[in-house]
């Protein structure tokens, strides 16, 4: 893990960034914001810059948090009960045009239709009745480790957190590929084409605003019949993982690839480390490189409970281009 601790100077800096230009830059999910965002973020500290730049090329581990970022508790206002609850003008405008900054340096922003009614920015926020979920708002039960959306060829290539708030210190956890020790011949199974990856409960239609959105088809049959795809690809040595063992499957009489699965699962639980993001932390993570999860906490429900931004990063917005409606709509159908 590679962090990096804004000094005074630096802090100044992006505090006058977002002052001139932040109430300029509204909405910020207008192709017109988001190229203004790109562009300006080339005026962030050298330092950011150049971290960045070292993360996208791969010179860094696959986890890269930035902080020493000031957040202002008042002008935030209550934790939001939902992600639905949030206001036309977000009070977190600010923390999300620099989260939108530091990801444009290392790709480009996009969404889901299917995930939170398609925004661009999510708000990861413990919400009541989803405590024993497997998703981000659930708080009692164990986020089991994941690559984002395993499920779908689109995934982004890295995944990117803005804390606001995290009273408790709730942990996230964090594996390395890399960090693998795997038995004799699990390997070379986890290579193959023979897993099938089910898409997880936030794109489902119970989780948004549209349920009868055309998308959600789509999502039903990935459902059904998911395609057989490989665990680990690219470099043997320094392996890039696609996983999502909740929502994984393989042939009943597959017994290899299930042991070979069974085994990844060992194998990552062991290497799994905790990571505690506190207010004004900016985290990246490397959606090939890395997979994450968090552990149980228990929320409060009063205004004060854990907050996160979170924003979706692709390296190529070219390849989902035939599943936008348009060239300038971020989120994929």
């Amino acid at each position: 893990m590679d962090t990096l601790r804004l000094d005074q100077s630096e802090l100044d800096r992006v505090n006058r960034l977002l002052d001139e230009h932040a109430a300029d830059l509204w909405p910020l999910d207008t192709e017109e914001s988001l190229h203004a965002a790109a562009v300006l973020a080339h005026q962030l500290p050298t330092r950011i810059v150049e971290r960045l730049d070292a993360f996208r090329l791969e010179q860094l581990s696959g986890v890269l948090c930035i902080g020493g970022y000031e957040v202002d508790e008042n002008r935030l206002g209550p934790t939001p009960g939902h992600w639905r609850d949030r206001p036309e003008h977000s009070p977190a405008h600010r923390e999300e045009l620099m989260l939108i900054m530091l990801g444009s340096l290392i790709g480009h922003p996009f969404a889901w239709a299917t995930q939170q009614d398609g925004r661009l920015v999510h708000d990861v926020v413990p919400i009541k009745g989803h405590e024993h979920e497997q998703l981000g708002s659930s708080s009692e039960a164990l986020l089991t480790w994941h690559t984002e959306d395993a499920f779908h060829p689109l995934r982004g290539d890295y995944l990117s957190f803005a804390c606001l708030r995290n009273p408790y210190a709730a942990a996230t956890t964090v594996g390395y590929a890399s960090d693998l020790d795997l038995p004799d011949g699990a390997r070379e199974v986890l290579t193959q084409q023979r897993f099938g990856i089910r898409p997880d409960e936030s794109h489902l239609a119970k989780n948004n605003s549209q349920p009868g959105m055309d998308a959600f088809e789509d999502i039903n049959e990935m459902q059904r019949n998911p395609e057989p795809v490989a665990v680990l690809f690219g470099d043997p040595d320094r392996p890039y993982i696609r996983a999502d063992p909740y929502f994984m499957i393989v042939a009943e009489d597959d017994q290899e690839a299930q042991w070979a699965l069974d085994a990844l699962v060992k194998a990552m639980d062991n290497a799994m480390f905790d990571m505690t993001l506190a207010a004004g932390d900016f985290c990246f993570l490397d959606n090939l490189r890395v997979v994450h999860g968090r552990k149980p906490f228990k929320a409060r429900h009063d205004g004060t409970d854990r907050w996160l931004k979170r924003v979706n990063l692709t390296l190529d917005l070219r390849k989902s281009r035939s599943a936008r409606p348009d060239r300038t709509v971020r989120a994929i159908h």
